[in-house]
């Protein structure tokens, strides 16, 4: 029977606790830069990124076992242990990656409601007629809703059709109410 000499059994330790450390930092380092919730999810980006800890931590205690056993089977379990390491981190990763679209999305979405908001109210404001009138408007998902009061039919319907000329507008509901002063 052939003798392991005991410093190459702690280089084997030393080399795997060294792979081991270097496939969790990668995994924290992936889930850092895309690290976006996603309020739709039932897991937080972060929320995965601790599983994933969670995996590769037990993938490092079960390492340290096989640490103690002959160096063939030592080779078995850890390739073992970090193909499941590295399949939990490339999920994480790809639900993190996607999570941080689906935030990046909504926050231009909500821009983008903000600058037709903002160019609507800014062109009635600059309309004679309507400027005399408090008119709220409000958009989500490219649906301006106008709401206030104003005198006349008339003005009620310029305020609608000033609205509805701006790009990204994909709905007017017109709200105001006629009030006689």
């Amino acid at each position: 029977m052939r003798k392991i000499h005991p410093h190459t059994k702690q280089l084997a330790v030393f080399s795997l606790k060294t792979r081991i450390l270097a496939v969790a930092s990668l995994g924290i380092a992936i889930a850092l830069l895309s690290g976006c919730n996603k309020p739709d999810d039932s897991q937080t980006p972060g929320q995965k990124l601790d599983s994933a800890i969670g995996k590769t931590e037990q993938a490092a205690a079960e390492a340290k076992r096989q640490g103690e056993q002959s160096g063939a089977d030592v080779k078995a379990k850890t390739e073992a242990g970090f193909a499941k390491a590295g399949e939990a981190l490339k999920n994480a990763t790809e639900n993190a990656e996607s999570s941080a679209k689906v935030v990046a999305n909504k926050a231009i979405n909500k821009i983008d409601d903000m600058a037709i908001t903002t160019a609507i109210s800014a062109e009635l404001l600059k309309d004679a007629e309507i400027r005399l009138f408090k008119i709220n408007v409000d958009t989500k998902n490219g649906a301006v809703v106008l709401k206030g009061s104003v005198p006349t039919e008339a003005v009620r319907e310029r305020a609608a059709a000033i609205a509805k000329t701006f790009s990204g507008v994909q709905s007017v509901d017109n709200q105001l109410v006629i009030k006689a002063n």
